[in-house]
């Protein structure tokens, strides 16, 4: 399967972590694999961010955007060929396994149930030669924090070299909310290599930033920067390019936030990092063939621009501090945009007790009382909606993502009017500024196609066509022939919304949705497509914004 996108369907996190997240519908039984697959077995290579190593960036290991490894099973195979693959895998390409782990068992857990020692695994491992086995607890071998609802079960992890390369958790039970472990009825397998590691590995480096994928990086700046700013810039050069790669764009709020922090603190650098992102698109445009010179340059020069007019200033105040708490952290953030890494870093002794939680903490405090302050202003209604596609801040915002969402349904149709009836959606994230929707497709559009697409949607826009909806049983809907998503769960009784022409009663768009939608469509204005590319294998990506 294609990689997913950084920004993921699942609202439940911020960017994507790793490669199971776009498979857990399958994990649980709400999606079948069989009929959207053609297999109980998957394999990815997923794009993954982790924005808790953000603070870490600069040692030997950690970093912010990293390709993950992985092969799934949902009930197709379990613990004896998932060890056996792994074992073959890393024996095929010359490697040695140093030592592996399997679950030692936990007497008890929050709920009073024990889990017993996963001695099969133990069992597998010795067959196949490896001698040196070792049994961890809970918190290193068992995948899945007790209290947390949703599949989980042991693991068993790979060592070379005294690092981690890979982890195999044998989902074997369901944590329900208050803790309790249900055994499933069908296991799963879910496994994670991160291919930073396994370049280490096979290439004999001591750290993965001497590896071929950041050595070419890193050979472009000074000889004497200092191995810690060289790791800085070279993670955040490719974890900048994944993101704009991924629609987001830089703001002071949830993915665009991250992105953000990121910019400004290469930036402070005084370095030409166009170069290094120029690097990037080199090095991962053949997998990743959506990632574009042009647009990664000028969403950074925009930052740069933005930022570097009160960079100087905030830069000056924070030398004129004594003592750096999180109280003036905040204010040197709020007041010049300067984040919490270059505050710590360029405060060096004077920031030595500022902590990232007390930090955070500060921002929470402050997003409360602005909460507060909306709520009083805007009586309590449409403060904010994350419904993960849709994502607005206050009532003018829902407004305009309300007609987005609506220019949404519309594009897909367009495309299955252009394009053939075998175009279906792939995902979609809808922000205040434009619509990025992600459809089936295995070449480029034309121009034509492109501007025959936008036509279509901006003449049934000018239609001005009735947006109702009808509630109908999930099967009578589908009967129909409403588009849904099949990797979606839905409700015995949905919402039909429907673009129809009050006078003809000719049907534009007729989809399973939850809304919120316009009433006509001559609500929506003019849509423009500013942008189509390929994000993956087989899928394709548009952004449109209304003019």
């Amino acid at each position: 399967m294609p990689s997913s996108s950084l920004v993921p369907d699942d609202s439940s996190v911020l960017l994507t972590t790793a490669g199971m997240q776009q498979f857990k519908p399958y994990f649980v039984g709400k999606a079948d694999p069989l009929k959207d697959f053609g297999s109980l077995n998957t394999v990815s290579i997923q794009k993954s961010f982790r924005t808790s190593d953000i603070d870490e960036v600069g040692d030997e290991r950690h970093l912010t955007f990293f390709e993950m490894m992985g092969n799934f099973s949902f009930g197709g195979y379990f613990k004896k060929e998932a060890i056996t693959l792994a074992y073959d895998f890393l024996f095929s390409i010359g490697l040695k396994i140093q030592y592996a782990t399997v679950f030692a068992g936990d007497p008890s857990t929050s709920s009073g149930q024990g889990v017993p020692k996963d001695q099969e695994s133990k069992e597998i491992w010795k067959k196949l030669g490896v001698q040196d086995i070792r049994e961890e607890g809970r918190a290193d071998n068992f995948w899945g924090p007790t209290g947390n609802e949703g599949p989980c079960g042991p693991t068993s992890e790979i060592y070379i070299n005294d690092t981690e390369i890979w982890n195999i958790v044998f989902n074997e039970y369901y944590c329900r909310p208050d803790g309790a472990l249900e055994k499933l009825k069908t296991p799963g397998v879910d496994t994670g290599m991160g291919l930073e590691r396994l370049a280490m590995v096979s290439q004999g480096k001591k750290h993965i930033f001497g590896t071929d994928l950041f050595q070419s990086i890193v050979d472009l700046l000074p000889g004497d920067l200092g191995e810690k700013k060289k790791r800085v810039l070279a993670d955040h050069a490719r974890a900048i390019a994944f993101l704009l790669l991924d629609g987001v764009s830089p703001s002071n709020k949830g993915a665009g936030y991250v992105l953000r922090r990121l910019m400004r603190r290469v930036i402070v650098y005084e370095m030409n990092i166009e170069v290094l992102l120029d690097k990037v698109v080199e090095t991962y445009s053949s997998f990743y063939p959506g990632l574009a010179r042009d647009l990664i340059s000028v969403e950074f020069r925009k930052e740069q621009e933005k930022f570097r007019k009160t960079v100087l200033q905030g830069l000056n105040a924070l030398k004129e501090l004594e003592a750096v708490d999180a109280v003036r952290a905040f204010n040197l953030y709020q007041s010049f945009g300067i984040p919490f890494e270059v505050i710590k870093e360029y405060g060096e002794k004077r920031a030595e007790m500022l902590t990232r939680e007390d930090f955070d903490k500060e921002f929470a405090k402050h997003q409360e009382i602005s909460r507060a302050g909306k709520e009083k202003k805007f009586g309590g209604h449409g403060l904010l909606l994350d419904t993960g596609e849709l994502k607005a801040a206050d009532e003018k915002e829902l407004r305009i993502v309300t007609r987005l969402h609506t220019a949404t349904h519309l594009l897909q149709a367009a495309l299955r009017a252009v394009l053939g009836p075998l175009v279906h959606q792939e995902g979609s994230d809808i922000t205040v500024e434009r619509t990025r929707f992600d459809f089936n497709l295995d070449r480029k559009l034309t121009s034509q196609e492109i501007s025959r697409v936008e036509s279509w949607i901006n003449d049934v826009v000018e239609k001005n066509a009735d947006m109702g909806f009808e509630l109908a049983p999930f099967e009578k809907a589908i009967q129909s022939g409403a588009l849904y998503s099949k990797k979606e769960k839905y409700p015995a009784t949905v919402k039909i919304y429907t673009a129809q022409d009050p006078k003809t009663q000719e049907v534009f768009s007729k989809e399973l949705c939850g809304g919120p939608h316009v009433i006509h469509t001559g609500e929506v204005g003019k849509v423009k497509i500013m942008k189509e590319e390929g994000v993956a294998a087989g899928i394709r990506r548009i952004r449109a914004i209304l003019e």
